[in-house]
């Protein structure tokens, strides 16, 4: 990885932050969207193949939601960053500071995600319904769509993230 900023800049100890958390929180993701299904979709908690299915999907390959949690990590350093490390008066270190600003706006996004059915449905389809062997490419295409829409943003390879223009 070529640096492009400080060694201590507030950028590179967020992206750190993240990545460090990444398995975690697609887990994390999984099982929410998971009981969010069961809680909304199903609050009689009656078994058919699907929610049986669901309870005994076993969190296991977080591969296939690694471009969107990096997607969302680089969204949040789009909108959340600077290169100016803040002033701690707490002796909490930046690191952890950080770690837990992007976990708790990681969670408030999930809230706000699982509000629309596309987005469990994309999950679910990626996790729990998703056939081994297969390639990806629809339901990864549906959630690079749904973070467009969302945030108003396009997340291209080699540009990065660029404003949309709406006319």
């Amino acid at each position: 990885m070529i640096q492009k900023y400080f060694p201590f800049d507030k950028n590179y100890i967020l992206e750190k932050a993240q990545f460090d958390q990444e398995e975690r929180l697609i887990v994390y993701l999984i099982n929410f969207v998971k009981a969010y299904y069961q809680v909304n979709a199903n609050p009689l908690g009656l078994e058919d193949d699907t929610t049986i299915a669901i309870k005994n999907h076993a969190t296991e390959y977080t591969d296939r939601l690694t471009e969107f949690y990096r997607h969302l990590a680089g969204i949040y350093r789009f909108k959340h960053g600077q290169n100016q490390l803040e002033l701690l008066f707490d002796g909490q270190d930046h690191y952890q500071k950080y770690v837990e600003d992007w976990k708790i706006k990681y969670k408030e996004w999930l809230h706000e995600f699982c509000a629309k059915p596309n987005f469990v449905k994309a999950v679910l389809e990626l996790t729990v319904f998703f056939p081994e062997g297969k390639k990806s490419f629809l339901a990864e295409s549906r959630m690079k769509t749904f973070i467009q829409q969302h945030f108003d943003l396009k997340v291209y390879k080699y540009k990065g993230i660029v404003q949309m223009k709406i006319a």
